[in-house]
């Protein structure tokens, strides 16, 4: 595959993801915010925001000389301030921009070149953080539509219009 052909399908790939996580979830609204399925788990609102951190999280940890910040504890509390599904939207939307932003920014050869060592994607090239990226994405939009059919509410096919 050409590399400006990676860029230009990395960039294309979240895009798509980020649709599909919205077309999924919209049928949540602010007065779901705090729906949980049960108490220890997260609400509709962090679920969002979870996402979006972590969108976050891989520009982070390919940019960070020390990689990726695995105080995971921190990361958890900062989103279980988060109280309002349209405040966490706006973190998704920012988050996939900056990730837009991020891979628009990087030639080939720094989009090749080795994330750094560690536990998480050491060595592999930094492009690589996309495929995890829209995995984890997708994750959490599977979770968003249970925690929907839970509230009586039918969310959309991510694929379709």
């Amino acid at each position: 595959m050409n590399p400006t052909t990676l860029q230009y399908d990395s960039v294309k790939q979240i895009l798509a993801s980020k649709e599909f996580f919205e077309r999924s979830t919209q049928v949540l609204e602010e007065a779901d915010s705090q729906f949980r399925p049960r108490e220890e788990m997260m609400t509709v609102a962090q679920q969002v925001a979870h996402a979006a951190q972590t969108l976050d999280w891989f520009i982070d940890g390919a940019t960070r000389p020390e990689g990726f910040d695995l105080d995971l504890e921190k990361h958890a509390k900062s989103v279980q301030e988060v109280k309002s599904l349209a405040e966490a939207r706006h973190r998704f939307d920012a988050a996939c921009n900056r990730a837009v932003d991020f891979l628009r920014s990087k030639t080939p050869e720094e989009l090749a070149r080795p994330l750094p060592p560690g536990p998480v994607m050491g060595g592999q090239p930094i492009s690589d953080i996309v495929w995890s990226m829209v995995e984890h994405t997708a994750h959490h939009r599977g979770a968003l539509t249970v925690y929907s059919r839970l509230l009586g509410k039918v969310p959309l096919m991510p694929y379709g219009g």
